[in-house]
């Protein structure tokens, strides 16, 4: 809600904690962060849920828009049992996410490209 409504963040990033039980903050940028630091905070064999507040042009006429995007990110080269960790709890986080527009599954960084997301949130 801080990040939809107050614009606190930009961007929070979530994972499991050490014993598996719960979602926890992994860490959070407040306004400012872009979305290459973003990218840059998600793990290359680890998966990570995150929310992002995602600023766009629709056109010119129709200025900056934004879309809070819900990020899935299970890498390709993670472990099977994270990536089934993750696949079972993701219902439980989509939950309680309000205002998300867009969801996004990444297994590797094509699928999270800027360009890739820009495509997604804008034909939503």
């Amino acid at each position: 809600m801080e990040l939809k409504l107050r614009k606190k963040y930009k961007y929070v990033v979530y994972r499991l904690s050490d014993d598996n039980t719960s979602i926890v903050i992994d860490k959070k940028m407040e306004k400012g962060g872009s979305y290459e630091e973003f990218v840059g905070e998600l793990p290359e064999t680890d998966c990570r849920y995150a929310v992002y507040d995602f600023e766009y042009e629709k056109s010119p006429a129709e200025g900056v828009r934004n879309k809070i995007c819900f990020v899935v990110w299970v890498p390709d080269t993670s472990k099977v049992r994270q990536k089934m960790l993750y696949a079972s709890s993701k219902d439980a986080i989509r939950k309680k996410l309000a205002g998300v527009a867009v969801e996004i599954q990444g297994t590797d960084m094509s699928e999270i490209a800027y360009d890739t997301v820009l495509e997604k949130v804008r034909s939503h």
